[in-house]
Parts: structure tokens; C-alpha cells; sequence
């Protein structure tokens, strides 16, 4: 096969088990033309270059080649801040970080610390007298929920609401060649709409009152970059909540997953969870919740490894692949919980690295203590499990797992 069909293999479904010979096969070419004129680049400090350089857009309305990957964002809606360039894209997340962290909210995370416990262990505890679970539906979705819920002030009661609109979203994002883009679009834009209403009345509900939640933040103490527009409140906060969540569910997920194809770094794992911090940033290296990042494009024609990029083509860093050059990492396919030297791309990197990722730590880090400390001799049903359908948020949809029990 040749380098020019390799964004159709990376995303057919087959592959979404093990995308990473292909990767292999992209770092090889550096910079992939396709054969419908995106533009691939897998290698690691090609992404890191591009990821800083104030020549590459964020906002797809630059692009001038049309793909069917385009993003999901309702006709009339703004874009979501990580579609846009500074300085509207720093107008825009300063605002959303306010209630958030630093330097306006800089105990927000830690002091999360001991509710984040408290959620995990009282999933684990739901375990007991089961001897087969679902990481995703016993915990690894439940707990990001419950944090993301209680962070924005939204009703944990509603999660079956805004779960079906997320998922609606995040199929419409999705490049995979099987199915009807336009029709997943639509119904991603109609979700997203649905998604931003239901969050807009809530934060109207809560103007003049003033709570420790995000929602109220953002309606009542906008800070001096001045406050959202109503829209830009609604798009900001699907972000949050979808981002929120959505990628926690996978570090989770593809966390465990690794650490049961690593028995002897589990049981390390188990024995000595002081280097949990160490492990999840391994983990966001060697299987990144985000593997791709697909709404990239130049402003000014640029070269990438030799390869002459146009203006206005579509341009996919293909992050996961970077994290596994071996130019930067030493033995990139090991995976060494003890690693120190692993400034990954699991965030992103750049102005547009990802503002959640203290969060996102924080719950993986007690996540899998709890689940490393509690399950008794867990391992899998079936390997591979099944995965979800996007190749972008790409994570198993099931983890089934047979446990002997669980420890006190």
C-alpha cells in the first residue's frame, strides 16, 4: 500500500485495535500527502514545530481544500475556542479558566482531591460481590461524569441527557470513511445546539447567584477580559463538558487496559503507588486518550521535513505517532511506568495544550490507585476489546474484566 491512503487505514474501524504499525509506517514518510489533499505529519518534532508556529491556523474556515472531516459546529453557533486563533482564542479561554485555576482560581483542582477519593471509592465499593465488571460502565465513565458535573453545576440526574447528546457530537467528528459524513454532521450540530441550550438555561438560572461552580462563574464574574456572549457561553461550556469527560473516560480506560497487558507494572503499580504520577504520564505518551488532532491548517505555505505543505491545506498532527518517535523516546514501544524523561503530546502542547489537563491528572492518578489497589488478580475477558468507533477519542467502548473480589 502507499503513504497516500494512509489516513483511510489509520481510520478504518479494523485497525482502531492496534493503529500503531501504521503510525510506524507514517513516521517513515515524516509528512504523508493523501489523495485527497490533507496533509499527514507523524514524526515528533515536526508536531512540536507545528504545534508553536504562529503560520499554523486553528480555525478549519481557513482551510481552501474541503474535507469530509470538518468540524460539527452548528450553522449560527460560534466556534468552540479550540477552532479559533489568538487573540480570540485567548479572549475566550482566559474567560473559561477564571473559575477554574491561576491565577484567579489557583486551589480550585487540589481542592477537588479528597470529592475525586470519595467518588472512586464508592464506585469501587459498588463492586463488591461481583466477579465480572465493565471498567467504562462501572467506573471509568461514571467518575469523570460525577467530577465534570459537579465542577460546572450540572445536575448529575441529566447524564443520560447530555451522554447521548456527547455521543452525537462526537460521532460527527468522526473521519471514518464508513458511514454518511453529512448525515453525522447534521446530527451532531442538532446535538450540539441541544447540548448548548440546555447549558445556557442553566447559567441563566444562576445569574445574581453567585455558587463555587463554573457555570455561575461564568455568567456572574466574567473577569477583565469582559463576559461571553450568550453563544459563546453555550459553546464554551459543551466544551467543557464533553472535553471534560469524554477524554478522562479514555485515560482511564486505556490506562488499565495497558497496565493488565503489563502484569509485572501492575502488581509495581500496586506495591509502590508513589509512582502512579509517573505511570499516567507514560500512559498519556504510549496510548493517548486524543490520538490525532485534524483541524490544523496553514496560513503561508510552510515546509515539513522536506515536503513543501500548501496554504490553506488540511493539515493532521498525528499526535499518538509522535509519542512513539524514537528519535525522542528512548525504546518508544516499551512501556516503563518509571519513564521521567516523557514530555508527550498526550495534552497537546502550545498555546492550544489542553487547560483541563491538571484535572485530567488528578483523576487518573486515583483512579487507578483505587483500581490497582482494590480489584483482587483482575484480568481481561477478551483482548482486544471492543473500541469505540472514532479514531480521534480512541479508547475501548467496553472493558470486561473477571476479578476474584475486591480488597478492603
Amino acid at each position: 500500500m502507499t503513504a497516500d491512503t494512509l489516513f483511510r487505514r489509520i481510520t478504518d474501524y479494523a485497525n482502531r485495535a492496534d493503529p500503531y504499525p501504521l503510525y510506524a509506517e507514517l513516521r517513515e514518510h515524516g509528512v504523508a500527502r493523501q489523495d485527497d489533499g490533507k496533509y499527514l505529519v507523524g514524526t515528533y518534532y515536526e508536531i512540536a514545530a507545528l504545534l508553536h508556529d504562529p503560520r499554523i491556523s486553528s480555525d478549519r474556515r481557513n482551510r481552501t481544500v474541503l474535507t469530509d472531516d470538518l468540524s460539527n459546529e452548528a450553522a449560527g453557533t460560534p466556534l468552540g475556542f479550540i477552532h479559533l486563533d489568538d487573540p480570540e482564542h485567548e479572549r475566550l479561554r482566559n474567560i473559561a479558566m477564571r473559575p477554574f485555576g491561576p491565577p484567579h482560581s489557583p486551589g480550585r483542582i487540589d481542592a477537588m482531591h479528597d470529592e475525586i477519593t470519595a467518588i472512586a471509592r464508592q464506585l469501587t465499593n459498588a463492586l463488591q460481590g461481583r466477579n465480572r465488571i465493565d471498567l467504562v460502565e462501572d467506573f471509568a465513565y461514571p467518575l469523570p461524569v460525577a467530577v465534570i458535573c459537579r465542577l460546572l453545576g450540572v445536575p448529575r440526574e441529566d447524564e443520560p441527557r447530555f451522554h447521548a447528546w456527547s455521543e452525537a457530537v462526537i460521532a460527527g467528528l468522526d473521519p471514518t470513511p464508513d458511514s454518511d459524513p453529512a448525515e453525522r454532521q447534521r446530527a451532531g450540530g442538532t446535538a450540539q445546539i441541544a447540548m448548548g441550550e440546555y447549558l445556557g438555561e442553566l447559567a441563566e438560572k444562576r445569574r445574581g447567584k453567585l455558587s463555587d461552580d463554573m457555570l455561575s462563574g461564568f455568567i456572574n464574574d466574567p473577569g477583565p477580559e469582559g463576559s461571553f456572549t450568550s453563544s459563546e457561553l453555550m459553546s464554551t461550556a459543551v466544551l467543557l463538558l464533553i472535553a471534560g469527560h469524554e477524554t478522562t473516560v479514555n485515560l482511564i480506560t486505556n490506562g488499565m487496559l495497558t497496565l493488565l497487558r503489563h502484569p509485572e507494572a501492575l502488581d509495581l503499580l500496586r506495591r509502590k503507588p508513589e509512582l502512579m504520577p509517573w505511570a499516567v504520564e507514560e500512559l498519556l505518551r504510549y496510548e493517548p486518550p486524543v490520538q490525532m488532532l485534524q483541524s490544523r491548517t496553514p496560513l503561508a505555505d510552510v515546509e515539513v521535513a522536506g515536503v513543501s505543505v500548501p496554504k490553506g491545506a488540511p493539515l493532521i498532527l498525528v499526535l499518538a505517532s509522535g509519542n512513539r518517535d524514537a528519535r525522542r523516546f528512548h525504546e518508544p514501544n516499551r512501556f516503563d511506568p518509571t519513564r521521567r524523561d516523557n514530555q508527550h503530546f498526550g495534552f497537546g502542547s502550545g498555546v492550544h495544550s489542553c487547560f483541563g489537563a491538571p484535572l485530567a491528572r488528578i483523576e487518573a492518578q486515583i483512579a487507578l490507585v483505587e483500581l490497582t489497589r482494590r480489584l483482587e488478580n483482575p484480568r481481561l475477558v477478551r483482548d482486544p476489546p471492543p473500541y469505540r468507533r472514532t479514531p480521534v477519542l480512541r479508547g475501548p467502548r467496553h472493558l470486561p474484566i473477571d476479578i476474584d473480589g475486591l480488597r478492603a
